[in-house]
């Protein structure tokens, strides 16, 4: 078994023609989780894979094997529920429905005009309920991987760092009395 324990994020870096020389390995979310798990890429080769906790492995990642070898990452197709606004809906029914569902800790991928979810008939009909189309699919799911995940979801694209915002303040007068911790006669030009 081929040992890999590391990964680069959406292949960044390398060369296209370095990933076509490359293995694939097709993995689902329920895999794809896990930080440590085994797998049999596109060559036959069983790959016994040890990466950080707390990893997310997406679709379009590479896992370089101990040997030096590429194996790229594919998204299998898995069963989900996707859903979508009804012809009359809104836009905020899908930020609704992910409201609901992101409070009982659902993995969701977000898409603009849909959502993605491992199936559940439960969900399912809470989410028709609040008239929105959820239809059965089988499909690459890349649920989000939250605030404080170490991958989390990667739309290909930097964000730069955000920029300090200055919100003016102004300070209440000064009251003396008991307790306000200083002398009142400290050159306020009190007069008494």
């Amino acid at each position: 078994m081929l040992q890999t324990s590391k990964l680069i994020p959406q292949g960044k870096g390398l060369a296209p023609a370095l990933l076509k020389r490359g293995s694939t390995v097709e993995l689902d979310w329920n895999v794809r989780q896990k930080s440590r798990f085994d797998a049999t890429d596109s060559l036959g080769r069983q790959l016994g894979v040890f990466l950080p906790r707390g990893t997310l492995v997406r679709g379009g990642d590479v896992l370089v094997v101990e040997d030096g070898s590429l194996v790229q990452v594919v998204a299998a197709p898995q069963p989900v529920l996707v859903i979508t606004v009804h012809g009359h809906g809104t836009p905020f029914d899908l930020t609704r429905a992910a409201y609901h569902l992101g409070n009982r800790h659902v993995p969701i991928e977000l898409q603009p005009d849909h959502l993605k979810i491992e199936p559940d008939h439960v969900l399912a009909d809470m989410l028709r309920a609040m008239h929105l189309t959820v239809v059965e699919a089988t499909v690459a799911f890349e649920p989000e991987g939250g605030a404080y995940a170490a991958g989390g979801h990667s739309h290909g694209h930097e964000h730069p760092a955000p920029k300090p915002v200055s919100i003016p303040v102004k300070a209440a007068p000064h009251v003396h009395g008991p307790g306000c911790g200083h002398d009142p006669n400290h050159g306020h030009g009190h007069s008494h």
